[in-house]
C-alpha cells in the first residue's frame, strides 16, 4: 500500500525526532552521569531528551489534522485511542498499587513507553479488523 502525503510527512518527522531523541538522550546520560553539568543547566540537559518525545505526540496530532483520507484518519484514531486506554489503565492500576506500597515506584517516563506499546497493540487490532472485513 502506498503512503498518503500526510503519512510520508509524519514518517519523516518521526524519523527525525527519533534520531534527535537518541542524540539528546546519549548526550544527557553522558553529561549527567559524569556530573559534567550542574545547577540549572543540569535541569535543561535533563529535559532535552523529553522534547523529541513530546514532538512525537505533536506529530501524531498534526498528522490527524492534515490527513485527507477519512478512513486512514479513523484507523489512526482507533490506534491512538487503544494506546491511550492501555497507558491510562496501566498507570492508574500501578499508581494505586504503588500508593498501597504493593509494588515499587516506577519513573514517570515509563508511561509514554507503555503508550507507545499500546500503539503497537492498536496496530495489531487494526490489522485484525481489516483482515476480518476482507
Amino acid at each position: 500500500m502506498a503512503f498518503s502525503p500526510a503519512q510520508r510527512r509524519y514518517n519523516r518527522t518521526v524519523l527525525l525526532l527519533s534520531v534527535l531523541y537518541a542524540l539528546l538522550l546519549f548526550g544527557a546520560v553522558y553529561l549527567l552521569s559524569r556530573q559534567l553539568v550542574s545547577g540549572p543547566l543540569a535541569y535543561v540537559v535533563g529535559v532535552l531528551p523529553a522534547l523529541p518525545v513530546t514532538g512525537f505526540f505533536v506529530a501524531m496530532g498534526h498528522y490527524l489534522l492534515i490527513e485527507s483520507d477519512e478512513y486512514l484518519r479513523a484507523v489512526q484514531i482507533r490506534q491512538l485511542l487503544i494506546a491511550t486506554g492501555v497507558a491510562l489503565a496501566a498507570s492508574t492500576i500501578w499508581g494505586f498499587l504503588e500508593g498501597f506500597e504493593l509494588v515499587p515506584h516506577v519513573v514517570a517516563y515509563v508511561w509514554p513507553i507503555v503508550w507507545f506499546a499500546g500503539l503497537g497493540l492498536g496496530a495489531c487490532v487494526n490489522t485484525a479488523l481489516a483482515r476480518r472485513a476482507a
